[in-house]
Formats: structure tokens, sequence, C-alpha cells
């Protein structure tokens, strides 16, 4: 997997980072007089450090909200809120000594903890999933446009059905089949119509108003056969055995309109997951600067 120069540098530099912190935290924690404390002078470095980070990370987000702030590169800024979060963690262990004195760094602990999860998380989402959404819906969508799409589907395939049921207007060609005694399908190129018996034209419209239009209106219900593209290929194939061969080229179409619902219907959940997260780790790293300058006004106080 080829990394990019930005990620990379941000890579060295907080792996740098990382091994002086801990290189220094080591004779700190063995020989400092009464041990390592968040208000000695290194426990305090640490701390300064380790919230220093974690408001350069919060800073992305208002770099992104504030058109004023749009100081540098989106992708820079990105890398950094990633490395420089991750990194916070270990600065403030070290402040704290690893140990949570009182109710408030307590919760602050729980608070960093989550911040970092939930950030590691949303990257990997957001670097693995936009790959796979790749490979199972081509056809994307942008999101905004996506509910306009739908409507456009669900009109392209009534005018399908409503043009397969619709009653013949033109002289129709009709032939007596020995066999059945049933009136064949024709097609009248002059008219460009499709006709149909009766009882298939009720078939074709029983079907479409019981499987095919609930599913367009609702593609994530779960006990439509439309819903996993193995079973609806398979629903389209017994449809089109018991249609007359004038009809499946309509019928591929509506199986083909079904198919982009599901891309639709997926790549909204898709979208969902690369920005759900964001609705936990935006109200905790907000949480955790608030505490986290309420701590140092307090430490710095008394």
């Amino acid at each position: 997997m080829r990394i990019d120069r930005t990620h990379r540098s941000w890579f060295i530099a907080s792996v740098t980072i990382l091994i002086i912190a801990t290189v220094a935290y080591i004779p700190y924690a063995l020989f400092y007089p009464g041990g390592p404390r968040g208000n000695s002078l290194p426990g305090l470095a640490y701390g300064v450090v380790g919230y220093g980070m974690m408001l350069f990370a919060g800073l992305l987000g208002a770099r992104k909200k504030v058109p004023i702030w749009r100081i540098g590169r989106a992708q820079t800024w990105m890398r950094g809120h990633l490395w420089l979060g991750a990194l916070s963690l270990p600065m403030i262990l070290f402040h704290a000594a690893f140990a949570a004195r009182g109710p408030l760094t307590m919760v602050m602990t729980v608070l960093l903890y989550a911040v970092v999860l939930s950030g590691i998380t949303g990257a990997a989402i957001q670097h693995f999933v936009p790959r796979r959404m790749f490979l199972t819906a081509p056809q994307e969508t942008i999101y905004e446009e996506i509910p306009n799409v739908r409507d456009q589907l669900l009109a392209e395939a009534s005018a399908i059905v409503d043009k397969l049921c619709a009653e013949p207007q033109a002289a129709a060609l009709a032939a007596s089949s020995l066999e059945t005694g049933r009136t064949t399908v024709a097609v009248v190129e002059e008219a460009d119509e499709i006709l149909l018996s009766d009882e298939e034209r009720a078939n074709v419209r029983r079907v479409y108003v019981d499987e095919i239009l609930p599913f367009l209106r609702n593609p994530d219900r779960r006990d439509s056969p439309l819903s996993v593209s193995v079973e609806a290929q398979r629903f389209f194939e017994a449809l089109r055995r018991q249609s007359p061969p004038a009809v499946h080229e309509s019928l591929r179409d509506l199986e083909s309109i079904c198919s982009e619902e599901r891309q639709l219907s997926r790549q909204r959940r898709v979208y969902f997951l690369l920005h759900g997260w964001l609705l936990v780790h935006v109200p905790l790293s907000i949480t955790l600067l608030v505490l986290g300058g309420i701590h140092a006004l307090v430490a710095i106080r008394y």
C-alpha cells in the first residue's frame, strides 16, 4: 500500500516525539523527588504538550467551518489531526503518571480513551469503506441527489409497467394457439405497443404492485426478495419464464432499475457509516477540551 508523503512525515514526527517523551519519562518516573505527578514541572510539561495536541486536533473542525481559517492544505491538517490526536493519549498519561486522581480526572481519562478510539475507528472506516463501496456500488451518485434519482427510477418503472399493461389502442395482431386456445402475444410495430392478454396484464400489474413497487418505495425492507441481488436475479428469471418473450426486454429494464435502487440504498448506508461516527467523536472531543481547560484553570489556581 502506497503511503503519501504528508502521511509519512506526520508518522515519522509523531513516532519521534513519542520516543523522546518515553525516554524522558523513564528517569522522571524513577528518580524525581516525590515520584511522578501532574503538578510537577515535568508533569506540567507533558500536560501542556498533550493538551496542545488536543487543541490542534480540535482546530480541524474550526478550519472546516470558518472560511478565513483555510490555512495550509486540508490533507496536512487531516494527517496532523489523526497523528497528534492519537499522540495526545500517551502525553496525558505521562502527565497524570498513569493514575486518575479524583472524579474529574477519571472522567477525562475515560473521555480521552473514547475520543482516541472513536477517532481511530473513524479513520479506519474512511480508509477502507470507500474502496468497498466502489466495488459494490460502482454507479455512485452525489448523496444529496439520491432522493431525486430514486424518484426518477420509480417514475421510470411505473411508466414501463403502464406501457405493458395498457389496453390495446391499435389494431392488435392476434393469433390463436392450437394447443392452449390462448391468445398469443404480438408486437405491433406500427404503434410501438406490446399486446398482452388480460391475464398477462393482470399478472404483470400484480407483481409490480405486490413486489417491485414496495421495494422501490422502501428498498431497506428485508422481507423483499429484491433487496438481495442473488434473490432478485432469481425473481426476475422466474418472472421472465412466466412471461412472453415480447416483454423480456421491459423486465430486464425493471431488473436494472431495482439493481440501481439497491446500489443507492447501499450508498446511503455507507454514507451514514462514514459520517455517523462523528456524532460520537465530535461531542466527546468538545467535552474533553472543555473539561481539559477547566482542569488546567483549577490546577493553576489551586
